[in-house]
């Protein structure tokens, strides 16, 4: 008789460890075949926003709702029993009070089952960091370009290129992780600056176009994979598989237009006579 092994998940201390440590292993993720693949891999998988571009055709991340977010966390953690799973707090749904964010952050947590949220803001948002995680939900922190704020930022610009910037990002990269952030994803940062706030803060620091000093990358799995057509600058691109999907696509429509039908002979065969 053999034994049944029990995956665990991935917690929120074991994440706060990889602190100066191995680093973290992230990736976004919206849907739960990719989310088996990723499983394996990696240690925490983010259900971005990001989805609203990249899933729906959006310009932008400020059209994703909650009921988006909670649709396809539920279908990540489907498909996943390992990752440490993170669901994007969607604009509009915890700026206005910690109240009204922990009480949306209670229902993705409720509804899909994940272990913790993400939101974006520095100093602004650490009251109600403090204020949710105090109640028992696991706060992911977002500074540097923070895409919600695209509107008032003028665009995707990188934050910190001069010095005279660098002072109120390090206080947002403290504020947060004095509030209770279990970590810190720093966005589109000048390298300098996201090295120094890794050296100096407390929580493991999660870059994306950032400083490879972080205590972990995360990138959008798309991008990743080739599926972009205008990848950031910033992206190693593992795969072609926007490529690979056209050439496959064309080859079906030439063998079908050409009534090529692979396997269409082995779908329903008769039985022979007698």
């Amino acid at each position: 008789m053999s034994a049944v092994v029990q995956v665990k998940r991935v917690t929120v201390p074991e994440i706060r460890a990889h602190k100066n440590a191995k680093p973290v292993v992230c990736l976004t993720c919206y849907h739960a075949h990719t989310a088996r693949l990723l499983d394996e891999h990696v240690d925490v998988m983010l259900v971005g926003d990001s989805l609203g571009m990249v899933m729906h055709g959006m310009e932008t991340t400020l059209g994703v709702t909650l009921d988006m977010m909670i649709l396809h966390g539920r279908a990540v953690m489907r498909g996943s029993k390992r990752a440490l799973i993170v669901v994007d707090m969607p604009f509009g749904s915890y700026e206005e009070s910690p109240q009204i964010a922990f009480r949306n952050a209670a229902r993705v947590i409720q509804e899909t089952g994940c272990t913790a949220v993400k939101l974006e803001g520095g100093a602004r948002m650490a009251e109600t960091i403090h204020y949710i995680t105090q109640r028992g939900i696991p706060a992911m922190a977002h500074i540097g370009l923070t895409p919600q704020m695209t509107q008032v930022m003028g665009g995707f610009k990188t934050q910190g290129r001069t010095e005279a910037e660098w002072p109120a990002i390090e206080a947002d990269a403290k504020a947060v992780a004095d509030a209770g952030a279990f970590s810190v994803v720093l966005e589109g940062m000048a390298e300098p600056l996201a090295a120094k706030i890794t050296r100096e803060i407390s929580i493991p620091t999660i870059g994306i176009g950032a400083s490879a000093e972080c205590d972990g990358q995360i990138l959008v799995m798309e991008d990743m994979l080739g599926l972009n057509p205008n990848p950031p600058r910033f992206v190693r691109e593992y795969a072609s598989m926007g490529r690979d999907i056209e050439a496959a696509v064309r080859a079906y429509a030439s063998d079908v237009r050409a009534r090529r039908f692979p396997g269409a002979e082995n779908v329903y065969p008769m039985k022979k006579a007698g």
